[in-house]
Formats: structure tokens, C-alpha cells, sequence
């Protein structure tokens, strides 16, 4: 998403809030007065406190997929390279737990002004998980045309599925950050069998 430098200014100020505060934080009055632009301005380029933490979510994970994306994935073999991934994008999340709650509230909120966007984020976990299941750099990484194995595809999908429920559990308190890791090395383990 191209951002102008007030929309900018929106989001890094949302984010700010939501780190300081959690996502209750995120009130757009208190967004548009902190940033010192207009309520007006912040509807003009987003619909909703989630559509801001998504184009967070957004700027996130484009400094993931360049941090690790440059080379391929790490790894001896497919569980390793997948286990990098999503030990990558957990610790990277992880940095700022705040903000991280508020990130996956706003993926599994439902509103349909964010379905696209969200959908965009789940295809590019996806197609970062097949790089590391093909042992291909993470950046390189676009759009899968027709030469997608679909049983890569697949076990990328439920893996990203697990990785994110479990996060999601993460947030709402009912486990801790070895409980996601350890749910994701499981999956891995049975879809990724050697």
C-alpha cells in the first residue's frame, strides 16, 4: 500500500497508541489529535482503527519479507526452513506484544473493508512458507502461477492457519509463546514428513 505522508503519520501514531496501550488504545479521535491532523483526514484514508493496524500490519510485514527474504530460508531440510519462517515471523511480531494483540484483533475482527488486505497477508505468509518448503529465498517470493505444486500449497495454507489460530489464542491469554511455536512445530512434523 502506497501511503502519502499524512496517512503515514496516521498509522506510525496508531501504533504508537497500540503499543503504549493495546488496542483499545486505538480510538480514531485520539489517532487524528496525536497525529494533529483533522478526524476527517483519518476517514478520508481509512474506514476503520483496523483498516490503520492492517497497513501497520502491512509496513511489518514488508520489513520481514526483506530481512529474511534476500536469500533462501536456513535450513537443512523443509521442517528446518519452516520452523525458521515461523520463528522469524513470531519473533518479529513479538517485539512489541502490545501491538502485536492488536494486530491479530484487527485480522480476525471481520470487517469487510479489511477482507482483501487480510487475505493479501495470509497469501504472503503462504507463499513465504512454500519458499521455505522449496528451499527458495522468501523474497523472491510473488504471485504463484500455474508450476504451484498444490500439495505445497496446502500444507503452506494449514500451516499459516495453525501459526495464526495459535496466535490468536496467544492474544486472548489462553497460552504462551512456546504454546504457538510448539503447535506449529507439531503441524510441521506430520504435514512434513521426510
Amino acid at each position: 500500500m502506497t501511503m502519502d505522508d499524512r496517512a503515514k503519520r496516521i498509522v506510525d501514531t496508531a501504533v504508537a497508541l497500540a503499543e503504549r496501550d493495546g488496542y483499545q488504545a486505538v480510538r480514531l479521535r485520539d489517532v487524528a489529535a496525536t497525529a494533529q491532523v483533522a478526524l476527517g483526514t483519518v476517514y478520508k484514508r481509512f474506514a476503520s482503527k483496523e483498516e490503520i493496524l492492517i497497513a501497520a500490519l502491512e509496513q511489518e510485514s514488508e520489513k520481514l519479507v526483506a530481512k529474511i527474504g534476500k536469500k533462501p530460508v536456513p535450513g537443512a531440510d523443509a521442517q528446518e526452513r519452516v520452523r525458521f519462517v515461523f520463528n522469524a515471523l513470531t519473533k518479529g511480531l513479538l517485539r512489541r506484544p502490545n501491538l502485536a494483540k492488536a494486530l491479530v484483533r484487527s485480522l480476525a475482527s471481520g470487517d469487510p473493508n479489511i477482507t482483501e488486505r487480510v487475505a493479501s497477508f495470509h497469501a504472503l505468509i503462504t507463499a513465504m512458507v512454500m519458499a521455505a518448503i522449496r528451499g527458495e529465498a522468501a523474497g523472491a517470493v510473488g504471485e504463484w502461477g500455474g508450476d504451484v505444486d498444490e500439495r505445497e500449497r496446502t500444507i503452506a495454507s494449514i500451516l499459516q492457519n495453525v501459526w495464526f489460530a495459535s496466535f490468536v489464542g496467544w492474544a486472548g491469554g489462553l497460552h504462551d509463546v512456546p504454546q504457538v511455536l510448539a503447535d506449529v512445530d507439531k503441524a510441521t512434523e506430520l504435514l512434513l514428513v521426510e
